[in-house]
């Protein structure tokens, strides 16, 4: 899949904080020993991957506008275009010392999502799509399963924790859907499980209270492989409400059924 000028920027960018947050995570597992913990560092390693982000994407396309995970949003001379950055998704298993964490980038144009990257360093997985051109990883392209049981699917999902979300409603979606499927799985980063989503490896994922930049780049990958994306009501909202499933598009309406019970 050739890359365009787009993916060509923000692949740039992305491998670029990428060796530094790839340094930052081999320091982690010394200082989970530590007294202090490593959560500080995590945070300005956090900070400054978005900074080198913004750097190259600003130095590339000096007009466009910013909507990033650490910094907010930045107004753009061409109110046109906008980057939606996440430049470490997955925080709390890079906290922890685990590899499921990535980069995630995208383009928006005029509201609509046109260019997407996602970069997992540890695996160096790469997934890139455009509007209408398909999704890709590593060079190879990719499309959601054709699996349409639910009884073959394995689901991703997101859970609440301390601080965020609502038990009570996830406990219930849990318990109408697992009981149905092969396997539901909780790996702590929406934009992999969106591309893995992509990928076939999942049939399915969704989660509530999602973020801008969680959601951008993973979406158009899904889109782009053949599969399906809504919010949670079955409308497309997704973007705005943080409230999102994303399918293999055979078991779309199933899902959506099951989670709003």
């Amino acid at each position: 899949m050739p890359l365009s000028p787009n993916i060509n920027v923000m692949l740039k960018a992305a491998r670029k904080a990428a060796r530094g947050l790839s340094r930052d995570f081999g320091e982690v597992e010394n200082l989970q020993v530590s007294r202090k913990g490593p959560a500080n560092f995590v945070s300005n390693a956090d900070r400054r991957a978005e900074e080198v982000i913004y750097e190259e994407l600003h130095k590339a396309r000096p007009d466009y506008g910013f909507l990033m995970e650490e910094s907010g949003t930045h107004t753009g001379k061409d109110t046109s275009h906008r980057w939606i950055v996440d430049p470490l998704d997955g925080t709390t298993n890079f906290l922890h010392g685990l590899p499921q964490w990535c980069i995630s980038i995208a383009l928006e144009r005029d509201r609509t999502i046109i260019a997407a990257l996602v970069y997992a360093p540890m695996a160096d997985e790469l997934f890139i799509a455009e509007r209408g051109q398909g999704a890709a990883l590593n060079d190879k392209r990719v499309r959601v399963s054709a699996r349409t049981r639910m009884s073959e699917a394995v689901l991703a999902c997101g859970m609440p924790y301390i601080g965020h979300g609502d038990c009570d409603r996830f406990v219930a979606e849990l318990g109408r859907i697992q009981g149905e499927v092969a396997g539901i799985r909780r790996f702590g980063s929406a934009a992999l499980d969106l591309c893995w989503v992509a990928a076939g490896r999942f049939e399915g994922f969704w989660e509530h209270g999602l973020s801008a930049w969680d959601i951008a780049a993973g979406a158009l990958i899904v889109r782009e492989a053949g599969g399906a994306i809504t919010d949670l009501d079955g409308g497309d909202r997704w973007l705005g409400s943080g409230d999102i499933l994303a399918t293999n598009d055979s078991l779309h309406q199933t899902l959506l059924a099951r989670i709003k019970g």
